[in-house]
């Protein structure tokens, strides 16, 4: 990996926020809306930060209508994809981290726990590779 790719991984996964997404997204794809609501932030400041880890090459975007749906998607290089997996492993013991997968959870389960617009997808669980399962 070059080291200008390596630093703006780097740049990626110091922000908390965004460490915050990507727990959410690690395993599933996840609609934008969700993102609104779990991290209680608007969704131009959410779509702000799923824009820098695009382009840091660890997130994908999709579209199905008016819906925006975004999933980790591990980077080629070897080092890159490590320091990536070893990130979500560790998110896993984090205090905040847990609860907004409960939140996220709940909302799945419950919508109304949470203020979702009306029809809003669920997320939908993905392989290795990033594609749809189940």
């Amino acid at each position: 990996m070059k080291t200008s790719n390596l630093a703006l991984l780097f740049a990626a996964l110091a922000d908390r926020t965004r460490l915050r997404l990507l727990n959410l997204m690690n395993g599933r794809e996840v609609c934008v809306c969700y993102f609104v609501a779990i991290l209680r932030q608007s969704q131009p400041k959410v779509s702000r930060h799923l824009a820098y880890l695009r382009r840091a090459g660890v997130v994908a975007a999709r579209r199905d209508g008016k819906w925006m749906h975004y999933r980790i998607v591990v980077p080629p290089d070897s080092a890159a994809a490590r320091i990536l997996r070893e990130t979500l492993v560790s998110l896993r013991k984090d205090k905040e981290m847990r609860a907004d997968l409960g939140l996220l959870k709940r909302a799945c389960c419950a919508p109304e726990k949470l203020v979702m617009p009306s029809a809003a997808p669920p997320p939908t669980a993905v392989d290795g590779l990033g594609r749809a399962v189940g």
